[in-house]
């Protein structure tokens, strides 16, 4: 195993109406900024029943923070928030909004005559930020108690993250029946979403990390088995509640913690997102199949223990890589993804010439576990995915 260190301050409330402990958790006379994405919120009843919670603060909304959170959008929330004097920022939906939110908090806090941009790619120091909650209502990213997130600006083509210790979220409400009214397509995309993050940490090479390794197993085996049910019954809580909890631990910092760990399927999706709009997820449901067709020889060890404990192959050493690189883009296709980028409507022969041309602008150094996927290969691996 591994050196690492391990900090995981965010304060969880879970489960049915845990939605009250925002009376105790933000202070009398706060000056809240609410961020949220689209109307969903105030059609499912989920603003309502936050607002009915934040009567003892002065609540400031600003709605309208996108799937890939636009920097133009957040800079408006920051003069907002400015302007308003707000001293808490509570963030009400899925990983984009909570992205966000935490780029504004650190931003609030940021000199204002600093480019705000800057924070992105941690090109400046995060030095503080506003307090910052989450109220959850799209599992998939684990972005309510990590202290990472990704920012977009469609005027450069550029989707980048930034991290700091002061953006970690001081709570996190984790109500299951938030998810209830979620379109199939998001909760697809969550469901692959979060099985793709557990892949970055535990499909690289073993390390002893048995601990690690058994966690990641059991965060996989348990979207293979309530992901399809999430779909089929919207309203099953015991579903959503299992759902919603592994998609948190698999970004929570404990699965990656003394693994090596790979995220160049995230590199190339990032620029599949900033070049074509792909969501997030469905960039990842394209790519990985073929990332581990092509670093298969690299990744033997673990595509091998991955396809015996998660799948329950048995056979040839080869017949079993060959299974699991299989079996997980079915569960992809079961989960309503594509899998080539065919599917999702883009020419493989074009993008990956632009993925190759764009990438070092973002990753001036190869990427994966090994830190050898050049630029060139990552354009094979896109080539692959047809």
């Amino acid at each position: 195993m591994l050196n690492f260190s391990f900090h995981a301050p965010t304060r969880i409330h879970f489960g049915r109406d845990q939605v009250r402990q925002l009376t105790s958790e933000i202070p009398a006379g706060s000056r809240v900024l609410l961020t949220s994405g689209g109307s969903s919120i105030r059609v499912n009843g989920v603003l309502e029943a936050v607002l009915a919670q934040l009567a003892h603060c002065t609540v400031i909304e600003f709605a309208g923070i996108e799937p890939n959170p636009e920097f133009e959008t957040l800079r408006r929330a920051v003069e907002l928030g400015r302007r308003e004097q707000a001293d808490w920022v509570l963030a009400v939906g899925g990983g984009s909004v909570i992205d966000g939110s935490k780029w504004i908090a650190a931003a609030l806090d940021l000199d204002p005559a600093i480019d705000p941009w800057l924070l992105v790619g941690n090109k400046t120091r995060v030095r503080s930020a506003r307090p910052l909650g989450v109220v959850l209502t799209l599992p998939a990213t684990g972005a309510e108690s990590n202290h990472v997130g990704v920012i977009s600006r469609r005027e450069t083509q550029d989707k980048q993250s930034f991290r700091s210790e002061h953006v970690f979220p001081r709570f996190a409400v984790l109500d299951p029946c938030f998810t209830f009214s979620l379109p199939p397509r998001q909760v697809g995309n969550g469901v692959v979403d979060a099985f793709v993050h557990t892949l970055e940490q535990y499909l690289t090479y073993p390390v002893d990390a048995r601990v690690q390794d058994r966690m990641a197993e059991g965060i996989l085996q348990t979207l293979i088995e309530v992901g399809p049910q999430t779909l089929a019954e919207p309203g099953n809580y015991d579903a959503r509640a299992n759902y919603m909890w592994a998609a948190n631990q698999a970004l929570f910092g404990l699965v990656g913690a003394g693994q090596p760990q790979d995220w160049a399927s995230h590199a190339i999706g990032h620029e599949l997102t900033a070049l074509y709009g792909l969501d997030h997820a469905r960039s990842l449901s394209v790519i990985v199949p073929a990332l581990l067709q092509y670093c298969r020889a690299d990744k033997a060890g673990k595509l091998l223990q991955y396809g015996q404990r998660v799948w329950g192959l048995a056979g040839s050493d080869a017949g079993i890589i060959d299974a699991a690189i299989a079996a997980t883009r079915d569960f992809f296709v079961r989960m309503g993804l594509p899998v080539t980028l065919a599917e999702a409507g883009i020419d493989a022969a074009e993008a990956a010439l632009r993925v190759e041309a764009n990438l070092p602008r973002h990753k001036p150094q190869p990427v994966g576990e090994h830190g050898k996927l050049t630029p060139a290969d990552c354009a094979a691996i896109v080539r692959m995915s047809v």
